[in-house]
């Protein structure tokens, strides 16, 4: 069974959303570069066995509460936006290997 990766899910949402790595991960927070980051986070929580703080390195050195926040605002978007549920879903089946 192949192991998902921080960084294939990094390049899959920054070509999903036409970012770069670079714009993935840096200290941008505008809204455009945010939510992928956000939705990138989220997919390393449930389909990686890394920590928070791990994440967090992996997103230019983000603070673990960063990421805790990002999943968790996912996490409750997903609950009401069945758009972002869909896009959740296939990134994920995408990535299985």
């Amino acid at each position: 069974p192949g192991v998902i990766t921080i960084q294939q899910i990094q390049k899959l949402v920054a070509s999903t959303y036409k970012l770069t790595n670079e714009e993935l991960v840096s200290k941008n927070n505008s809204r455009n570069i945010a939510h992928p980051r956000q939705i990138a986070m989220y997919l390393c929580k449930h389909l990686t066995k890394h920590s928070y703080p791990e994440i967090g390195r992996a997103f230019g050195g983000k603070h673990h509460t960063t990421v805790i926040h990002s999943v968790e605002k996912i996490e409750s978007l997903v609950t009401t936006d069945e758009t972002l549920q869909r896009l959740i879903t296939e990134l994920s089946e995408s990535l299985q290997p």
